[in-house]
């Protein structure tokens, strides 16, 4: 779009055509306001009548050579606050575990943990190590017990009946867990991605 008009003048109300850029014909007329950005600037805000009184700006027109200059405001897309269950959704998912059954290794979990995406997160990774075999012993690696602590040994910290007691291996393991990825979905994100915790 070209813009032909006689003056420019601060503050004042000029007629302006706007003239297709290919055809040359004029197709619409409007009056707008041009206004200084600054007093001793070149550079100038034009308003139409309409914009003036919703207050929105439209172009800059540099006053030496009148050429127009778009310049929309972008629109800010907002940014969600994430809640602590999407961002551990945001570190990984796994499928629903279920409500564990009474007595079982899973139901003292549940107690630590609680229900949803970070139990859910827990099941699926140790599913994986151990299938929360307290007894659960890699003869390669030495790694042992429902985490899978790599010396076993490790878990005495949690208490001495650390090589028996599910009890204690899962309150290490959830230590060390909170301790190296913040939580059961940090770690199962981890081991999905490279293939232990």
């Amino acid at each position: 779009m070209k813009l032909a008009f006689a003056t420019l003048a601060a503050g004042a109300l000029v007629g302006i055509n706007l003239v297709g850029p290919y055809s040359g014909m004029v197709s619409q007329s409007q009056a707008f306001e041009v206004v200084p950005l600054k007093p001793s600037d070149a550079i100038y805000q034009v308003y139409t009548a309409e914009e003036l009184a919703q207050g929105q700006e439209i172009a800059a027109i540099q006053a030496d050579n009148f050429d127009l200059e778009m310049e929309p405001e972008p629109t800010p897309t907002p940014t969600p606050t994430p809640t602590e269950e999407s961002k551990a959704k945001s570190s990984a998912s796994a499928p629903a575990a279920g409500i564990p059954d009474p007595g079982t290794a899973q139901a003292i979990a549940i107690t630590y943990v609680g229900p949803g995406a970070e139990f859910d997160c827990l099941v699926a990774l140790w599913n994986k190590e151990s299938h929360w075999n307290v007894f659960a012993n890699n003869a390669s690696s030495g790694a042992y017990g429902i985490p899978q602590a790599l010396p076993g040994e490790k878990m005495a910290s949690a208490g001495a009946d650390w090589a028996t007691n599910p009890d204690t291996q899962i309150r290490w393991g959830l230590g060390y867990i909170q301790g190296r990825y913040g939580t059961p979905c940090g770690a199962w994100g981890h081991s999905q991605s490279v293939g232990w915790y």
